[in-house]
């Protein structure tokens, strides 16, 4: 189990490794990391480059998230000795893998994304109505907050709720918290201008030029 655990976590990390910034970066010649408050994700590629670049790395960030999980699945439903919680937890830690993955990628000197945008395939791909629930609140609360950190928030809230409710074994629910704790590290200096009142806006997205061709 431990080689086993091992094996999930380095998987997901590698696959979290795989960045939608770069090819935001490819198209628009634009770094993110050096771009904006520096982050190598989806919502600093809306607020520094427009909608349209951040949908295409939501995408790609979203993607691997529900990649990780999926395959996981799958490769999991073939081990009859584990039991449902043994699964859980392996599925988890791929998940939490992911995340590390771009959060911390080797390549960029460990200073990569956040994480929401995998977090949010990751769910989608655990459970796609809860997922989706989740999503459309998070849709809601930035537009009505006109800040995305507050559906970056919620969406984490929901994550580890659900996993507390319908996740068998206590590990998957540890893994959510802590993936919870790591996000609002992160997002602290969000948080703090959020307080001050100079959090950038979701609608000051939509006043950069796209020009993805």
């Amino acid at each position: 189990m431990v080689k086993a655990v091992i094996c999930f976590l380095v998987v997901g990390y590698l696959i979290g490794c795989i960045h939608g910034s770069k090819v935001a970066q490819f198209l628009s010649g634009v770094d993110l990391k050096k771009a904006g408050h520096g982050n190598a994700g989806a919502s600093n590629a809306t607020l520094s480059l427009g909608w349209k670049y951040g949908v295409l790395v939501a995408l790609i960030d979203i993607g691997k998230g529900v990649v990780a999980i999926v395959g996981a699945h799958f490769y999991l439903t073939d081990i009859t000795h584990l039991t449902a919680e043994q699964t859980w937890l392996l599925t988890y830690l791929i998940a939490a893998g992911v995340i590390l993955g771009h959060n911390f990628p080797f390549y960029m000197g460990f200073n990569g994304g956040k994480g929401t945008a995998s977090i949010i395939g990751i769910l989608l791909a655990v459970d796609w109505k809860i997922g989706l629930f989740a999503l459309i609140l998070f849709v809601i609360l930035s537009f009505a907050t006109n800040y995305l950190i507050v559906g970056v928030l919620e969406f984490y809230l929901v994550f580890c709720t659900a996993t507390y409710l319908w996740i068998p074994g206590i590990g998957p629910t540890i893994i959510a918290i802590l993936l919870f704790a790591i996000a609002i590290i992160l997002h602290i200096e969000n948080i703090q201008r959020l307080i001050n009142g100079t959090e950038p806006k979701v609608t000051a997205a939509f006043k950069k030029k796209n020009n993805i061709s």
